[in-house]
């Protein structure tokens, strides 16, 4: 099978997914901002009504799970990799 590239986009469309259902609010309150830092990876800041919250790289694979079965009928356990590209951001790679 193809390497799936989702993009930046898509990524952060998937966490504010996954944290609208689990923070049980509107899609529209969730705000998110994608993070890479040499020393600790890849992370994700979440901003609901004010609040903020810490999503580490389990969280974000957790929502690309959601994003790849629900919305592109994949298998949501294939091996996703996040990869921080120099023209495309913060991109996952899915086999």
């Amino acid at each position: 099978m193809e390497k799936l590239i989702i993009p930046e986009q898509d990524i952060i469309n998937a966490l504010c997914i996954s944290t609208s259902r689990k923070k049980q609010v509107k899609l529209e309150e969730v705000e998110i901002e994608l993070m890479y830092d040499d020393e600790y990876g890849f992370s994700a800041e979440a901003h609901v009504h004010g609040r903020q919250q810490i999503l580490i790289m389990a969280n974000i694979i957790e929502a690309i799970r959601l994003w790849l079965e629900e919305f592109l009928n994949r298998d949501p356990y294939a091996g996703i990799e996040l990869v921080l590209d120099d023209e495309q951001g913060i991109i996952a790679v899915v086999q």
